[in-house]
């Protein structure tokens, strides 16, 4: 998995983030709960629509997507 600034961006809120670990279930290969808590296992990836569904998932929305090269946000959905 490349992990360049023209990929994507992975954010939790760890304020916001409950541990429903909906984000672990849907995209396993991004995500893992640490200490009740979900925690991306890199904050920058290529992009993946798993990812996508498991930020629109959150049922906190804990959890933010946006391009690496220029901060616009892609999920969850505005």
């Amino acid at each position: 998995m490349a992990t360049t600034e023209h990929g994507w961006r992975i954010e939790v809120d760890a304020l916001r983030c409950i541990g429903a670990g909906i984000c672990a279930g849907v995209a396993p290969g991004h995500f893992a709960l640490t200490d009740g808590l979900s925690q991306p296992l890199t904050d920058r990836i290529e992009p993946d629509d798993a990812v996508r569904d498991a930020a629109d998932s959150c049922p906190m929305e804990a959890i933010t997507v946006s391009d690496a090269a220029t901060g616009s946000q892609i999920a969850p959905d505005l």
